[in-house]
């Protein structure tokens, strides 16, 4: 930090995530506070617990006696399931945006929330390779079963048709890039990943059986199974020979 008369100083942020707000212990957070005040001789600490199920958790911890405080330790709390998901649905915050499924909402508003987060993930992250990366965290804390995913794409064609022209462009980039290094097998094992990340945001968490098989098959295999995402009723026309 600097401030206007010059005078500049380090400000060390201490980040929790907890997923289980029952395992929190803010006895083990003020031991490591101390502990990184002490090791980098400074004061300005300020710890942060990002909690990302609901529940209980204590927010400061007093020491002292009757008569007298030696210890009066607070932290800045995030409960995501505490934060209403309709006030971040338009966010240019790339990390709000991706994290919508893990905050509050109706449950009519679940495909919305997640359409959100998908559209966040297009509009805000320029990396083919991050958004290939973060469909799979928005992915997992959706937790869509098969009908939701159905009716997603119904209600939402232009976020699955966008999510497959990028990864068609990724596709496309990869190729270029592995013909210009010579790396079949690192090219391969991208267009496998897409093609798995495609499959998941349509039909849900894939069987072992299935991701071996995408894993094993060819570039061409590949290009031609993604091509199908959109228009396959099941894992089975999708992946077909």
């Amino acid at each position: 930090m600097e401030w206007p008369d010059g005078r500049r100083a380090a400000l060390l942020f201490v980040l929790e995530e907890e997923t289980d707000p029952a395992r929190f212990s803010i006895h083990r957070l003020a031991h490591y506070c101390l502990d990184l005040a002490e090791l980098y001789a400074t004061e300005r600490v300020v710890p942060v617990v990002i909690f990302l199920r609901p529940g209980g958790f204590p927010t400061g911890l007093v020491l002292g006696s009757e008569t007298r405080t030696y210890l009066d330790f607070h932290y800045i709390a995030c409960a995501l399931k505490q934060i209403p998901a309709r006030d971040y649905l338009h966010s240019s915050n790339l990390v709000a945006r991706l994290n919508l499924p893990n905050m509050a909402y109706a449950p009519q508003d679940k495909l919305l929330v997640y359409a959100q987060a998908i559209r966040g993930l297009l509009q805000l992250e320029p990396s083919p390779d991050k958004r290939l990366k973060y469909v799979d965290f928005i992915d997992i804390y959706a937790d869509l079963d098969d009908n939701e995913r159905q009716l997603y794409t119904q209600l939402y064609p232009q976020e699955v048709t966008a999510m497959t022209g990028f990864a068609q462009r990724f596709t496309e980039l990869g190729r270029e890039e592995g013909c210009q290094e010579g790396r079949d097998e690192g090219l391969q094992r991208g267009e496998a990943r897409i093609l798995i990340a495609l499959l998941r945001l349509r039909f849900g968490d894939l069987p072992a059986a299935y991701r071996e098989r995408i894993e094993s098959a060819d570039a061409d295999t590949l290009l031609r199974w993604s091509e199908r995402v959109l228009t396959a009723a099941g894992l089975d026309e999708a992946l077909a020979d």
